[in-house]
């Protein structure tokens, strides 16, 4: 292949620019979804929509913009390379105008082991005892933890009360987008933020073995039930859980705004812990101490009365946590 392979005057120059990279291939994929979604005039090239085949940058253009050959960019884009150096992956990052999350997930992609090669556990994943029961009977604020594919593995009973999501066994991503009811939870503006967090989220947990079965089974379902979630999937944006801020519409509580801190747990492969907590002297904080006072009640009469028939996930964006762990 040339260095001009993707000019658009040239005869099936446009039909190869979007041939898809296989699905083997992660890093290609990744490459091109991001080459494709940023605009020309964003990285500096003149506005010729009129003469242009493909989405987004040219590979030529990127290659340009990163000091690498156009062929040698084409071969990364197309998995017959996939060892690019550091250096390299810090220039096509900083090409594509990368995050530090992004960035992190690009050099992941390029280290990530061939498909079969892993070695993966047969156990279940769950969160470990002693956590349990700090959670269930030190902790006084909500606190869960979920694991690998955004399954919740633990929690204490202001978790659940707080929302129905936060409780072993449900999946918090799976519950935001298959459950419409879930919406109801969180404010309308702020409802498609939530769900570009949360795909931006999983793609993050996705990086360290994208050929987890459950992972795949989950992605699959989620593509298959949700156009929304299929078309954030498709756009490769990667986000690592931070600190930040949720906002509620509890059914008894009303509006509550919370913010929480995330933490990953020593020992345990991507399982983060997430605690809530709200701002001294607010409205929120007041409500925050009736839900202890709900959670404190007898089991059967706590749920009765704060359970609602819903399910979902807010997620907003924050920064990478830095709380004693390295991202």
């Amino acid at each position: 292949m040339s260095a001009d392979d993707d000019r658009p005057l040239r005869a099936g120059a446009a039909r190869d620019e979007r041939a898809a990279p296989s699905a083997d291939n992660p890093l290609g994929a990744f490459l091109r979804a991001r080459r494709e979604q940023l605009a020309p005039e964003q990285a500096g090239f003149a506005d010729d929509y009129r003469r242009r085949r493909v989405p987004g940058l040219r590979r030529e253009e990127l290659a340009l913009l990163a000091g690498v050959s156009a062929p040698y960019y084409a071969r990364l884009e197309q998995g017959r390379d996939r060892r690019p150096s550091a250096e390299v992956l810090d220039a096509l990052a900083r090409a594509l105008q990368l995050d530090a999350d992004e960035t992190r997930h690009l050099h992941a992609l390029a280290i990530r082991p061939p498909a079969g090669r892993r070695p993966r556990s047969s156990r279940p994943e769950r969160a470990s005892e002693p956590l349990q029961r700090l959670l269930e009977r030190h902790v006084d604020v909500p606190a869960y933890i979920y694991g690998a594919t955004s399954e919740v593995l633990a929690g204490n009973r202001l978790a659940a009360l707080l929302h129905p999501s936060y409780q072993p066994g449900r999946n918090l991503v799976r519950d935001y987008f298959l459950d419409e009811e879930s919406r109801a939870l969180y404010l309308p503006s702020e409802r498609a933020e939530i769900a570009v967090e949360a795909v931006a989220m999983l793609r993050s947990l996705a990086a360290a073995d994208a050929d987890d079965p459950r992972m795949t089974e989950l992605v699959g379902e989620l593509s298959l039930k949700s156009d929304e979630f299929r078309r954030l999937w498709a756009r490769h944006h990667v986000r690592d859980k931070g600190p930040g801020t949720k906002r509620f519409l509890h059914p008894l509580l009303g509006e509550l705004t919370l913010d929480y801190e995330a933490f990953t747990v020593t020992g345990a492969d991507r399982q983060q812990l997430l605690v809530f907590h709200a701002m001294p002297g607010s409205d929120s904080e007041r409500s925050l101490k009736l839900l202890t006072t709900l959670a404190a009640e007898p089991r059967s009469a706590a749920a009765g009365a704060a359970a609602p028939q819903s399910s979902g996930l807010a997620i907003q964006s924050g920064k990478s946590c830095e709380n004693g762990r390295s991202q």
